[in-house]
């Protein structure tokens, strides 16, 4: 099999089917289409507005930590073509941070700049939005390939690591604006420390049969 690395490895680290990309962008439209359906067939409840707001911010979060995945995945497996899936992840959730902020901007508070601007000021999860917000628009525009050049490798990926930063700010942002059941936002943290730890550097095992 193609996919399979000769000398003993599971996956070949160049292997990636041409398949693979227009899978993952449908898999990453489906949410989306599906809160479109239940919006028009009033399938969201007493409070749509809202539904469609935190439904959009959830995939945004789930899309970020998918996208922190990659690497993780990159260097555990050898697989190091997975590494092309990571910009499209990336920019699909920053997709739906930011649909999840028009939501809020057209829907809820219909442009109405002097609320949104209070709002901003004034509560705490909206002020840890909107930060975590345009951090994800500055790593969307610097994702153009003409701007990583000009920028050069290294201040790319130094710059790049403020998706962490991104991410913790989007899941402040979920406590602060959750009341009551916070099982969500918890389970987006684990998960976000979970893959922080699997970036610590691991000590690499010797094989026993190299010692003397």
């Amino acid at each position: 099999m193609r996919g399979r690395q000769q000398g003993g490895g599971l996956i070949n680290p160049r292997w990636f089917p041409r398949w693979l990309k227009p899978v993952v962008h449908a898999a990453c439209l489906l949410p989306l289409v599906w809160v479109v359906l239940a919006a028009w067939q009033d399938r969201l409840g007493a409070n749509p507005i809202e539904a469609i707001t935190r439904f959009l911010g959830d995939w945004a979060l789930r899309g970020l930590l998918v996208a922190l995945l990659v690497t993780p995945l990159r260097r555990f497996s050898g697989w190091t073509a997975v590494m092309r899936l990571r910009r499209p992840l990336g920019l699909w959730a920053f997709a739906y941070a930011l649909l999840h902020l028009l939501s809020y901007v057209v829907l809820d508070q219909y442009f109405d700049w002097a609320v949104i601007w209070g709002d901003i000021l004034k509560r705490t999860y909206i002020t840890l939005g909107m930060a975590s917000a345009v951090i994800l628009l500055v790593l969307a525009v610097t994702s153009i390939p003409a701007l990583i050049r000009r920028l050069g490798g290294r201040r790319w990926v130094f710059l790049h690591k403020s998706v962490y930063l991104a991410s913790v700010l989007g899941i402040l942002h979920y406590f602060w604006m959750v009341k009551a059941d916070t099982s969500s936002p918890w389970l987006y943290a684990v998960c976000l420390m979970f893959l922080l730890v699997l970036r610590l550097p691991f000590p690499h095992r010797r094989n026993p049969a190299l010692k003397s």
